[in-house]
């Protein structure tokens, strides 16, 4: 048998051929990729939605922002909610959350320098805000919880606190986190 041949050819190393052995476990592997690949993934509990974002207050990483460092954010803000309300939210039901504005902790302060663009300083006067929607469906499509939020904890930087100060979304974690978990533990009963 032929097969294919292995080999390194920048390190002018002999090319060698692939045994019958080594083809059949490649086969197997690849066989094994295709078929969990065609196994349809379960649908997902928590749906974060960012309705123009670009209108946002402030999802800014730097003075002068850029749409990227914007999208990282929210990235980073929908894989924290996705990750974190999934095992609130019962099998076969859903959470929609919608954003239409969102302004970070803290804020730029431009009279401190260019050396400061990006710094995004902490003050209490710069507390964070969420203003969502949210929707709770049942496996039948049912609305069983719905509300308007429109968050801002004014003492976000002396209580909460549980996830790492290094983190630069902690304190938006921390109101989340607390939104979470006084809206979301009776889904159950609803």
């Amino acid at each position: 048998m032929a097969g294919f041949l292995a080999g390194d050819p920048a390190s002018h190393t002999p090319m060698k051929p692939i045994t019958p052995i080594l083809m059949a476990l490649l086969g197997f592997a690849g066989g094994c990729a295709t078929q969990q690949a065609s196994v349809p993934a379960a649908p997902a509990r928590t749906e974060v939605v960012f309705d123009h974002p670009e209108k946002f207050a402030d999802v800014r990483d730097n003075i002068s922002p850029t749409d990227r460092g914007r999208d990282e954010i929210l990235a980073r803000i929908r894989s924290f909610l996705v990750e974190h309300t999934t095992p609130m939210v019962p099998d076969g039901f859903k959470l929609t959350i919608v954003f239409t504005d969102i302004h970070l902790a803290g804020d730029f302060e431009p009279w401190r320098g260019a050396q400061w663009d990006g710094v995004r300083i902490i003050k209490n006067i710069y507390p964070p805000n969420f203003q969502f929607s949210y929707t709770v469906t049942d496996p039948q499509g049912r609305v069983v919880k719905e509300g308007k939020e429109d968050l801002r904890d004014l003492d976000f930087m002396t209580t909460g606190l549980q996830y790492p100060t290094d983190d630069a979304l902690h304190y938006e974690k921390d109101v989340l986190d607390d939104w979470a978990h006084t809206t979301l533990r009776d889904i159950k009963k609803a």
